[in-house]
């Protein structure tokens, strides 16, 4: 695994553990980190000791969003191409490769998340926060609105009337309040943070995951679609996974239940043999 000047990289017994690591910064994402993560997303979706990836932040913070000196004022006085590319880097990372991530992705929010960090935070399948962490979107409170596609990932997630508060206002809230509108699924004090996240993610790890990612992403896409899009599109995507699946997930299910007799499925996984 490589190294990386702006991002740490643990892979754990099947859990990669990536950290923005610019403490100094609150973590606040600059053109190297958005270049850095690309190359971090496809290390790991080679690796195969990687099963879930859980995204956080080092020290204090989880993202103060977009740093406003590396990313706004120093590339705004580049050429036009230049600006292109470092808008094209975050966008690529912090949505397009994180949304459709063929890996289980789960959001750590340790601290202070704000800004341009709500679109990854938006774009991972889940999220956990502490219950101290510190979430605003206060663009409005600097003269700007919310830049980039935090305000599309924001309304996919909670909805018009939520995120217009905030996106309005400025206004921060807590943990808790993300979990009551759904922001997160759920928050726990920040010293329990870490193992409940890692009990989540050992929980994906048990999952098929050829099945896993059909699930997921046959889920996210099929929103935009009408129902008879969704409907052969679903299929299509039960059709691949039984095609991709090697160790024959729904064979082993159905023998399981209907032969042996051995699992019940709404209340339990089948054993999975290999």
């Amino acid at each position: 695994m490589s190294t990386w000047e702006t991002v740490r990289v643990e892979v754990d017994e099947g859990i990669a553990w990536v950290e923005l690591n610019r403490p100094e910064k609150r973590n606040a994402m600059n053109p190297t980190l958005n270049r850095e993560m690309i190359d971090v997303l496809f290390a790991l979706d080679e690796d195969d000791s990687c099963g879930v990836v859980v995204l956080t932040g080092a020290g204090e913070a989880f993202s103060a969003g977009m740093d406003l000196k590396e990313y706004f004022r120093e590339v705004d006085e580049q050429p036009e191409h230049v600006q292109r590319r470092v808008r094209r880097d975050a966008n690529y990372w912090q949505w397009r490769l994180l949304r459709t991530y063929a890996k289980p992705t789960i959001a750590m929010v340790n601290g202070w998340c704000f800004g341009g960090a709500f679109t990854p935070l938006c774009a991972c399948d889940l999220a956990v926060a502490a219950d101290e962490a510190t979430f605003g979107l206060s663009e409005i409170n600097w003269g700007i609105p919310p830049g980039s596609l935090v305000s599309r990932g924001l309304a996919e997630t909670v909805g018009l009337r939520t995120g217009l508060l905030y996106v309005m206002t400025g206004r921060t809230f807590d943990g808790r309040k993300a979990t009551e509108m759904g922001l997160v699924n759920w928050s726990v004090p920040r010293a329990r943070l870490r193992g409940e996240v890692e009990s989540r993610a050992r929980e994906l790890l048990e999952k098929n995951p050829v099945v896993l990612r059909a699930a997921k992403l046959g889920y996210k896409h099929a929103q935009t679609m009408s129902w008879d899009t969704a409907e052969d599109y679903l299929y299509a995507k039960l059709e691949q996974s039984q095609f991709l699946d090697e160790e024959r997930g729904r064979e082993q299910g159905l023998s399981q239940f209907l032969d042996e007799k051995s699992i019940r499925p709404g209340l339990q996984g089948y054993r999975r043999k290999g």
